[in-house]
């Protein structure tokens, strides 16, 4: 029989920033239009700590809970918080923001992220504690040297004459970040954390799942990153390489990388060329690593005030996945029965999903009931619906359903029953990139493993149209198989 690559281990975490949510692309924006007014009305709707932890999705992202406890529980899940909730969860934690501050100040090699000594006392010594920090030179600034702390005047000097942007925290400044040139936008304040945070989520990601394998980061061949940030400059905006400063990071010595780029469709592109790689023998694994989109904190920002909820939307999110050769054991990724979305296809949402489902299941003599669970986008519809943009996951497995019954797979009644057994509630944060499908595979690995599901699909779309260089839409989609001796 012939073998395929699989994906041995998951991480996901989350970085609780809500005061990184004012550098969200809307609020950022919109804070400026309406000269600091909005800044005012965000600020008492931000979610502290306890509550972004006891957050039933971001239970259910780490691990905690499965999809299926969202079906069970009762809206609005921002005001029916998980009793003894936990920081880490079985794939990975949420992270407080004091800790990923820090975080960010040890990933910046160029002095750009500046943090108050004060700060630096108090929160470095709980990173100090952390398990996956407390090694040896793990966590240190650039070349090995403790985090240098600065005095509040020189940052705020830095602030008022333009050169930096604020990093507050409990209501006061404790940092700045600076830009790198004047003139060059994609050296400036706002761009830079983005890749910094980017660049430190995926990090920690990538040490969860390096502990969750129990390999080191020595053991890594080759990182892509699949994340959405464009890390350049003026002469070569977004041509950066993340995925190798962030195996940088985590000590990945043996280890190279490049970025894949597909909107959010990035991560099942990432995760197939990974599969590819590992197959023709080129790399003994790929680890595929996305890290958090700071532009994307606070999007639905406007509908949340509207609606005079939190702003849920304060959490980067990050994920890590290592991709090898058969193990005889993990579930493999069938390269034989991927979908994509050829220029022909058009844009119209049946037409991507005939092309993404329909077809590759086609090839193989299988209907849309021959596979157990569908992960499609999984953005949290508790963030999408009050800002008008409806429950996307939903919208996507009814559609699946009607397919399902245009091709007499079954009856028309029946399509309420394909949506609960074959799809789930959404529970990704709207990073862009990282609702798309693959938040699941953390989840379907061990039901995969186990023999509680045969064949997940997961299918991602992406908008290529947003660069205003085409009308196209695109989309990816791939298959997860258990073993025969578990299926």
């Amino acid at each position: 029989m012939r073998t395929f690559p699989v994906i041995r281990e998951a991480a996901l975490v989350l970085a609780h920033m809500p005061n990184l949510v004012r550098y969200g692309s809307k609020p950022f924006r919109e804070v400026q239009q309406s000269n600091g007014e909005l800044l005012a009305r965000l600020r008492p709707r931000l979610r502290d700590y306890a509550a972004a932890l006891a957050y039933l999705p971001n239970q259910v992202f780490l691990g905690n809970a499965a999809p299926e406890a969202l079906k069970e529980a009762d809206r609005p899940w921002y005001a029916k918080p998980v009793p003894e909730a936990r920081r880490f969860g079985a794939f990975g934690e949420i992270m407080p923001e004091e800790e990923f501050y820090c975080l960010l100040r040890r990933a910046d090699q160029f002095d750009l992220l500046w943090l108050r000594e004060e700060f630096l006392r108090q929160a470095e010594p709980q990173l100090r504690e952390h398990p996956l920090l407390a090694a040896a030179g793990a966590g240190e600034g650039a070349g090995g040297t403790k985090p240098k702390g600065r005095d509040l005047a020189a940052i705020l000097a830095q602030i008022e004459r333009g050169a930096a942007m604020p990093l507050e925290h409990g209501g006061e400044v404790v940092g700045c970040i600076r830009r790198a040139h004047e003139i060059d936008p994609s050296l400036w304040c706002e761009v830079l954390l983005e890749n910094l945070a980017t660049k430190a989520s995926g990090a920690l990601a990538l040490r969860h799942l390096l502990q969750r394998l129990e390999v080191e980061p020595g053991a890594v061949s080759y990182l892509l990153s699949c994340s959405e940030e464009a890390v350049g400059d003026r002469y070569n905006r977004g041509g950066g390489n993340l995925a190798k400063a962030i195996a940088e990071e985590v000590g990945c010595v043996n280890a190279s990388g490049s970025d894949v780029k597909a909107f959010c469709a990035g991560p099942v592109y990432a995760l197939v060329h990974a599969a590819a790689l590992v197959q023709a023998g080129v790399f003994e694994n790929v680890v595929v690593v996305g890290g958090g989109s700071l532009a994307k904190l606070g999007m639905k920002c406007m509908g949340h005030l509207e609606k005079e909820m939190p702003i849920l939307e304060d959490c980067l999110a990050a994920m890590a996945f290592w991709v090898g050769p058969d193990d005889g054991r993990s579930p493999r990724l069938r390269l034989d029965a991927v979908g994509k979305h050829n220029v022909s296809y058009g844009a119209s949402p049946q037409g991507m999903l005939e092309a993404l489902v329909v077809e590759p299941l086609r090839r193989h003599g299988l209907g849309l009931c021959d596979v157990d669970r569908y992960a499609v986008e999984l953005h949290n519809p508790e963030i999408t619906e009050p800002a008008g943009s409806g429950n996307v996951p939903r919208a996507n497995y009814r559609m699946l359903a009607a397919i399902a019954a245009m091709r007499g797979e079954i009856e028309r009644g029946d399509i309420d029953a394909f949506v609960a057994r074959r799809g789930m509630v959404g529970f990704a944060p709207t990073q862009g990139h990282v609702p798309a499908a693959v938040p699941y595979v953390a989840h379907a690995l061990p039901a995969l493993r186990e023999g509680r599901l045969r064949r997940a699909m997961f299918i991602a779309k992406g908008s290529l149209f947003l660069g205003r260089m085409t009308q196209l839409a695109d989309g990816m989609s791939f298959i997860l198989e258990a073993r025969e001796e578990v299926a």
